[in-house]
């Protein structure tokens, strides 16, 4: 399902751009690029990757100034981050990690395992969107859900947004906008961002 997982690339080296790109491409993913923090921010206006890429030191914004209007962003926090660099002390390691990046990769680097590392992100995330969707669709048949609305949630809790969820479903903007404000109503969750954190609870008590 590579060719349906979309990679944003924040790089300002022209080269090492280009060729991430073509071979992130090669590989299967949809892949794009921007050279700057800013410019990313406008391109995630219009289009929300499942990963991020990014280079850490570039002028103006650095990668570090970017994960954190990412994770503090109730829209954009769940998308995993990956730092490409040539800051490799521990400490800038260690500063990444503490900011919320899934995996820190020195440059320069091997294709071949960032792929790999790529690769066993979106495994992982995977697998446990399937274990969390199994145990809490157990927890919540109690607020009787129709088969709309919960085709409508699984869209939701895979970071879709509703315009993607209108296309996914041939469905109006408007209509799935409806879905969304039932969905919110059921389970008593004041925004998107609740609802999320509701189906991810495991067990009753927690």
């Amino acid at each position: 399902m590579k060719n349906k997982i979309k990679i944003l690339l924040v790089d300002d080296d022209n080269n090492l751009r280009k060729l991430l790109l073509n071979y992130l491409r090669t590989v299967g993913y949809v892949a794009y690029s921007v050279e700057s923090v800013c410019k990313a921010l406008v391109f995630m206006k219009k289009n929300i990757p499942n990963l991020i890429i990014s280079d850490i030191i570039m002028k103006g914004l650095d990668g570090y100034d970017f994960i954190r209007f990412i994770k503090l962003n109730d829209i954009l926090f769940y998308i995993p981050v990956i730092f490409l660099t040539a800051k490799g002390m521990i400490k800038d390691r260690v500063k990444g990690y503490n900011l919320g990046c899934k995996a820190y990769v020195v440059k320069p680097f091997n294709l071949y395992e960032l792929v790999a590392i790529i690769d066993n992100i979106f495994y992982y995330q995977n697998r446990q969107k399937e274990i969390n969707l199994f145990f809490n669709f157990q927890e919540l048949n109690s607020f009787n859900f129709t088969p709309r609305e919960q085709t409508v949630l699984i869209l939701l809790l895979q970071g879709y947004m509703n315009k993607e969820i209108a296309n996914n479903l041939n469905l109006s903007l408007r209509n799935v906008e409806k879905y969304v404000s039932r969905l919110l109503e059921k389970t008593n969750s004041r925004n998107r961002v609740n609802l999320m954190r509701l189906l991810f609870i495991k067990n009753k008590g927690e």
